[in-house]
């Protein structure tokens, strides 16, 4: 029997015969891993452990539900058996997709005439269970073309002979388990038995592949684990984000709020602005001292721009039109080709760049009513923009300063896991190869020397140039995808920017887009979640709350307000009639980081007694002396730490 090479993780290499499983080679490095083992990667791709295998490995890793592909693996089957125990109740019900995804899995349905609703999940749940505690096995199963066309043909599912319609023969496979098959790529896990416990967590409205034209179909949000115990975890990590909900924590801080008159539009209150403006104020302190160049352009721009840029064509569906002197406008849902213009009002040598120009820039784009989500997701928002002309000998450089910019802003707000992804030239791409190579070698060689790890999406590029993308995790574990440095040709050529070479010829620049919060509604909406509302010091909207005991004591009150204010701390003065108590707890439920309390004995004293949110009394002091304290304390707030 012929032998096969197996590299493994550790670079060692051990020999098997062809046709082994993944599965086999588990067992034999270690029986608790063959046993804790879900899946495997085989020459970059997931399969599952009872695949054989006919050719040498340059890559093999086993997959346990600790991996992120273990777990898809998990979640994946998973949406299998969900859909079974929902056909065991519905058999008329039509399936679309099933896909697992960041946290747990779905699958969109089609109920027909039938209802499903909240008061079904227990009945879902218990027959989910049931089928996996039955030691469900998942068969692969390769169909041609035809036999994948009768049997959806005879078991009726448009959605299933639609997608079969786009897929070559040759490439269709099947997966059975239990009484359920499901076209379907894979990969899946061994047994179903390793299920343990499942919950339902919502239902949605989703149209069939995500285009408003088509049916809409009820999509099933679920996950999975292997033990209750993390279940469990997991409901309890649900509660406490419900809680930091920042729709919630924006109206209790009276911060912003949304209302019929313009669904998607956000109307900023007066503690939501100066959040805002501080962050905006930080931002720009910060790129004036790197050398940036603060622009604005119109919110309105005729349509021959857009033409121009490409966006016309590939997303005038999220555009917003106007007609002005009869003539077609649009409202801008994006900055750069406006940046375009006000560079091109120059002529530029070698010697002029790189230019940098940033803009706190308002656009506007349509998004689906149903896709809308607070500050998430909105169609009017700031983005914290900025691009970069360059020549492309100051590429490298100048995304190493970004790198460097980017890593010191996140950590600032508490933001110190922070992933990062470099993707490549994808299939259809414009300009030359060569440039191209030049580009991403670039990029990789400034993640290096920065000393960041990073993974490849591998072609998932813009058509116009490579990028990198900075995800970070919140105290919750979360993931947000914020900043993200892109590589154009495309811009520059199609507005036909020039710069003077230093042999006298006309050179394209190359444009570099940068976005570090990325839009400064979502990103405070992230904020206050990840800190529960309790902002950094020096980013809260109101810093110090005075309490006088009695109206008796209100003048003092007034003349430490007056006082703190020419320090430029933001500060206000309960004189409401209620009790000390009450106005404490008022203060802390608005998480004002510290209160001032006025009596008797500290107007006599000339002190004050402080409180601090959360951590309680502080003690009496001396104003001055809470003065020193307090901008000691906003210089450290700088470098916030979540609780």
């Amino acid at each position: 029997m012929s032998e096969i090479k197996v590299l493994m993780p550790d670079k060692t290499e051990r020999t098997y015969p062809q046709g082994v499983t993944s599965y086999e080679i588990a067992k034999s490095i270690s029986e608790g891993l063959a046993k804790k083992s879900i899946a495997a990667i085989v020459n970059g791709q997931v399969i599952e452990l009872n695949r054989t295998i006919e050719n040498d490995i340059q890559e093999f890793k086993l997959l346990t539900w600790d991996d992120l592909e273990g777990k898809s693996t998990f979640w994946h089957s998973s949406a299998h058996i969900l859909a079974e125990a929902i056909l065991y109740f519905y058999p008329k019900a039509q399936l679309g997709f099933g896909p697992p995804i960041e946290e747990g899995f779905y699958y969109d349905v089609d109920f027909g005439d039938e209802v499903f609703t909240q008061s079904d999940f227990e009945k879902i749940e218990k027959k989910f269970l049931e089928l996996a505690s039955s030691g469900e096995t998942f068969v692969r199963r390769k169909v041609s073309k035809q036999e994948a066309i009768e049997y959806y043909t005879q078991n009726f599912n448009p959605y299933k002979l639609e997608l079969i319609s786009e897929l070559e023969d040759g490439n269709i496979t099947f997966y059975e388990s239990g009484n359920f098959v499901d076209l379907c790529k894979g990969p899946h896990i061994p047994n179903s038995k390793i299920i343990k416990a499942v919950k339902i967590l919502n239902l949605a409205g989703a149209y069939w592949r995500g285009k408003s034209e088509n049916k809409q179909l009820t999509r099933i949000y679920a996950i999975s684990f292997p033990t209750q115990k993390e279940l469990q975890e997991y409901l309890h990590y649900l509660e406490e984000a419900q809680k930091r909900d920042h729709r919630k924590l924006g109206k209790e801080l009276n911060m912003f709020s949304f209302h019929e008159e313009g669904p998607g539009f956000p109307f900023w209150h007066n503690n939501g602005m100066i959040v805002l403006n501080e962050l905006q104020n930080f931002l720009r302190k910060k790129l004036y001292r790197l050398g940036y160049e603060e622009i604005k352009t119109p919110l309105i721009l005729n349509d021959e721009l857009w033409r121009k840029s490409g966006h016309y064509d590939n997303y005038k569906e999220n555009m917003y039109f106007t007609e002005i002197d009869e003539q077609q406008y649009a409202v801008k849902p994006m900055n750069c080709p406006g940046c375009t213009i006000v560079y091109r009002t120059e002529l530029h040598s070698y010697r002029d760049l790189p230019r940098r120009y940033f803009e706190f820039g308002h656009v506007h784009r349509h998004e689906m009513s149903g896709a809308l989500a607070g500050l998430f997701r909105v169609r009017s928002f700031t983005q914290d923009d900025a691009h970069i002309f360059c020549t492309p000998d100051h590429v490298e450089n100048e995304i190493l300063n970004l790198i460097y910019l980017i890593f010191d802003i996140y950590k600032t707000f508490g933001f110190n896991d922070v992933s990062v992804g470099l993707s490549t030239r994808p299939e259809k791409y414009i300009g030359e190869l060569t440039i191209w190579d030049k580009a991403e070698s670039a990029l990789k060689k400034a993640l290096e020397t920065a000393q960041v790890s990073y993974h490849i999406n591998e072609g998932d590029g813009a058509f116009y140039g490579p990028k990198i993308d900075f995800t970070v995790r919140d105290s919750l574990k979360r993931k947000w995808q914020l900043g993200t440095i892109q590589l154009d040709f495309s811009m520059p050529y199609r507005f036909g920017l020039e710069y003077v070479g230093n042999e006298g010829n006309n050179l394209q620049p190359v444009m570099i887009h940068r976005a570090i919060l990325g839009s400064f509604e979502r990103f405070i909406g992230v904020l206050l979640e990840h800190t529960a509302g309790d902002l950094p010091l020096w980013l809260c909207p109101l810093q110090i709350m005075i309490l006088p005991i009695s109206d008796k004591f209100k003048n003092y009150a007034e003349e430490i307000k007056i006082e703190l204010e020419n320090h430029d701390f933001r500060v206000s003065v309960d004189n409401r009639s209620e009790k000390i108590q009450r106005k404490i707890r008022d203060a802390e439920v608005q998480k004002v980081p510290y209160m001032i309390i006025i009596g008797e004995q500290e107007m006599s004293q000339n002190l004050i007694a402080l409180r601090q949110h959360k951590f309680g009394d502080r003690g009496k002091l001396s104003l001055s002396e809470f003065i020193q304290l307090f901008k000691e304390e906003i210089k450290q707030s700088y470098q916030y730490q979540t609780h």
